[in-house]
């Protein structure tokens, strides 16, 4: 494959990433699964995917973006929540191959810690679409450890639960690990 052809694919494999997350994260907005300190996404099962191709991060962080315009916490949550991903799909990369018998153990970890501790942060100094001024004079640490927690447990159970088996069912297919994999 050529190197123009491999762009292109690469492009086209992060564009259906971007989609496939945005389309997941709405179907669990359906559900008011998707915004606040209570999150199961079932798109961040696919936080995984910067396993196996570098297209994952740029469609992951995208696709984050789009989803997050239906999001209370507005241009915030535009901003950090894609910050989150973006971090996360950065250093899942960088820990893809820290394996156990086959399986990459620490990919799922990322985004649970990132967006825990970022969007945890972020929950807490918002209300709603605005800043809350209270938080820089008092800022409420049970609150925040309480929606860090929240939204650290969600992602914990969407990325081992979903997002593991996942990349484990990719890496065992070689017909979809080829489609997926750079």
């Amino acid at each position: 494959m050529d190197q123009q052809s491999k762009r292109t694919l690469h492009i086209a494999q992060g564009a259906v990433i971007a989609a496939a997350y945005t389309v997941l994260t709405w179907l669990a907005a359906l559900l008011d699964l998707a915004y606040g300190p209570v999150q199961f996404r079932f798109s961040e099962a696919l936080t995984i995917l910067p396993i196996f191709t570098t297209a994952a991060v740029p469609g992951l962080t995208i696709g984050c973006l789009l989803s997050n315009i239906l999001s209370g916490y507005g241009i915030y949550d535009l901003i950090f929540g894609t910050l989150a991903t973006l971090l996360a799909t950065l250093v899942t990369r960088l820990v893809r191959n820290v394996k156990i018998r086959g399986v990459p153990v620490l990919a799922p970890l990322p985004p649970i810690v990132f967006n825990a501790f970022i969007v945890g942060l972020e929950i807490t100094i918002l209300n709603g679409a605005k800043i809350n001024p209270d938080c820089f004079t008092n800022f409420n640490w049970v609150l925040y450890w309480t929606n860090a927690g929240s939204v650290g447990l969600g992602e914990l159970v969407i990325c081992y639960g979903l997002g593991l088996p996942l990349a484990v069912l990719i890496e065992r297919n070689q017909k979809l690990k080829r489609i997926i994999a750079e």
